[in-house]
Parts: structure tokens; sequence; C-alpha cells
């Protein structure tokens, strides 16, 4: 079992910032990584980002590259998503995960989940 929980979503206007933060207890061991997947009305699960816990290397979704950048302390099953120069697109349920695989967009346990809203 593993118990996430995420905290920081909010409304901001475009072009602003936020900072969403994870920690994750339990039995982390044998996964991937840690790492965010969102979802908005209508649409499917997207990854956004992950921390390996192999060697500490990060991915990001191809919409996000360049504005969100993730951070943390995998060994403590801490990460942080710092989100800058924020779209209306990434409005979403921001979820903090276990990644079973990146590439195929796979995650076991998630938490709650924290709404972002990006609006003016």
């Amino acid at each position: 079992q593993v118990h996430i929980v995420e905290s920081g979503g909010g409304l901001v206007q475009p072009g602003g910032s936020l900072r969403l933060s994870c920690t994750a207890s339990g039995d982390t061991v044998d996964y991937y990584g840690l790492g965010w997947f969102r979802q908005a009305p209508g649409k499917g699960r997207e990854g956004v980002s992950c921390i390996r816990y192999s060697d500490g290397g990060t991915h990001y979704a191809d919409s996000v590259k360049g504005r969100f950048t993730i951070s943390g302390d995998p060994a403590k099953n801490t990460v942080y998503l710092q989100m800058n120069s924020l779209k209306p697109e990434d409005t979403a349920i921001y979820y903090c995960a276990m990644v079973v695989s990146w590439y195929e967009n796979e995650y076991h346990y998630w938490g709650q989940g924290t709404q972002v809203t990006v609006s003016s």
C-alpha cells in the first residue's frame, strides 16, 4: 500500500505560476518513478512529468517542456512540480502518482488530486 498526498493547486491567470507538492509513504519499492499526471474534463489521462527512482532522471510531456520543472528527493518520496507560464489548456486535476511505466502512461496509487485552473 502507498499513501500519497498532494497540495498546491489553485486559480491563476494565464502566464502565472503555481507549485505543487507531493509526499508518498508506504511500500514504494519496485516502482519506476514518482510523478504527476493530469486529467481535464472530457479528456484522458495525460502524463505530465516523472522522476525516476533509478537515477533521478526526469521525463516531461511535450506540452509542458520548458514551462514545468519537476524536482525533489525520490529517496524521500517527495516531489514538487513548478509550473510557470501557465496556459488555459493546463487546467485540469493534477494527481501525484507512483509511476509503473512512463512510456505506457501506467500508474499505481495516486492521491486525491489538486485542481489547477488557469483563467483570466
